[in-house]
């Protein structure tokens, strides 16, 4: 499933380029271009759903997948001793602007709290 206006679809096809750090058959995650920590990398499901809600609604096995690949891109960047962030952006009061479920994995520095 795919959007065709969608920026996040359009990486999964190849049209797009990416920073791509690493992939399954059903997950890709790449570095974000505009990176808020010395590791922030964003790791996707290669099916279109909107917003984290509507994965956990249609997919729970697949956001769980999401959330492992997380994990393993925080080992893989050496991240994983020191502690590193998870974060869903679920619609537009909370910041998310691309409208393909994402997970950004944030690490590499203190990270505060609350956040924003």
């Amino acid at each position: 499933m795919t959007e065709q206006d969608c920026l996040f679809c359009k990486i999964v096809s190849g049209e797009v380029p990416a920073d791509v750090v690493r992939e399954t058959d059903r997950t890709i995650a790449f570095r974000d271009i505009n990176p808020q920590a010395p590791t922030h990398v964003l790791v996707i499901p290669r099916d279109h759903h909107p917003t984290a809600a509507a994965l956990a609604a249609e997919d729970g096995d697949l956001l769980a997948e999401v959330v492992r690949a997380a994990h393993e891109v925080a080992v893989a960047e050496g991240i994983e001793e020191t502690g590193y962030r998870v974060v869903f952006n679920t619609g537009p009061g909370a910041g998310q602007t691309v409208f393909h479920v994402h997970a950004h994995v944030l690490g590499g520095r203190g990270l505060g709290w609350p956040p924003g």
